[in-house]
């Protein structure tokens, strides 16, 4: 007798066999087939989405403050090398005030920023999208600049994506960059914020290509098809320098250490050397 199960429902002759169709997982759990997974595989690659996580943040970026009466975007002006926080609705008409700040879009280049990540660790440089390519820094008195041609500690931001979806940028003095009104209504950007309020909150947008290529990344991560990386560059550069040919800075007690390891060592090779020349003058 067969161990094979067979099915019970009625089967009429001539009926074609219902072939199965493969579902996959949506974002938000629920099941949905291959026509709209393909649907959203078809979505413009240029297509402006927030970031998820921090992994996301990466190539073309719209930084947006969600300011009153008007959203305000960060702004370089190649002309000037300066900061600019422009409120996007200006000269814009009545139609204009109805669009809400997530379907906001970059319409020109001064508004776009390139971010780029640091190796071997979970900072970040926003870099200008138009002259010559400026980093965004700041300084430990707070002041905000996008004037530096290289790239340091100061020109390093630590993203952090709040439970909201907004975005909040700490510098390496583990201060938060804030838009800040000064005297005579102007408004500016500052790094010297201890907590992060509604001046610290920003709406970030990324392009979908590459939300879809940390995605891609993650995946091969997680499937094991990515090694992950054998040194640190970041950390090991902070621990480690030299000059010179070479040469290592190391502390006190290293130096104690190779200077008493190379003292055991000639002892040990003078020791071998003798025993050697008494082994040889008792056979000879």
């Amino acid at each position: 007798m067969s161990d094979k199960i067979h099915s019970t429902k009625l089967k009429f002759k001539g009926d074609k066999p219902k072939k199965k169709r493969k579902r996959e997982a949506g974002d938000d759990g629920s099941r949905v087939g291959s026509s709209s997974r393909q649907k959203l595989d078809d979505r413009d690659p240029e297509t402006w989405v927030q970031p998820e996580n921090v992994s996301e943040l990466r190539g073309p970026t719209f930084i947006i403050h969600p300011s009153d009466p008007s959203p305000i975007s960060v702004n370089y002006n190649a002309t000037t090398n300066r900061l600019v926080l422009s409120p996007l609705d200006k000269d814009k008409s009545e139609e204009d005030f109805d669009i809400k700040v997530l379907d906001r879009v970059p319409t020109d280049v001064s508004q776009v920023w390139v971010t780029t990540r640091v190796a071997g660790s979970s900072t970040i440089n926003l870099r200008t999208g138009t002259g010559e390519g400026k980093f965004l820094s700041c300084d430990a008195h707070g002041l905000v600049s996008a004037d530096r041609d290289a790239r340091g500690p100061q020109e390093e931001w630590t993203p952090i994506v709040l439970p909201d979806g907004m975005v909040a940028f700490m510098n390496v003095y583990e201060k938060y960059l804030s838009v800040d009104e000064v005297a005579g209504g102007q408004i500016q950007l500052r790094g010297d914020s201890e907590e992060v309020g509604f001046a610290e909150r920003f709406w970030v947008k990324i392009q979908y290509k590459y939300k879809k290529e940390a995605h891609e990344e993650e995946k091969k991560r997680k499937d094991g098809l990515t090694a992950p990386p054998m040194i640190d560059e970041s950390g090991t550069n902070r621990v480690y320098q030299a000059w010179g040919a070479g040469r290592s800075i190391v502390s006190t007690e290293d130096k104690k250490e190779l200077k008493r390891a190379r003292k055991e060592g000639r002892l040990a090779e003078a020791m071998l050397d003798r025993r050697a020349k008494l082994k040889s003058d008792r056979f000879c």
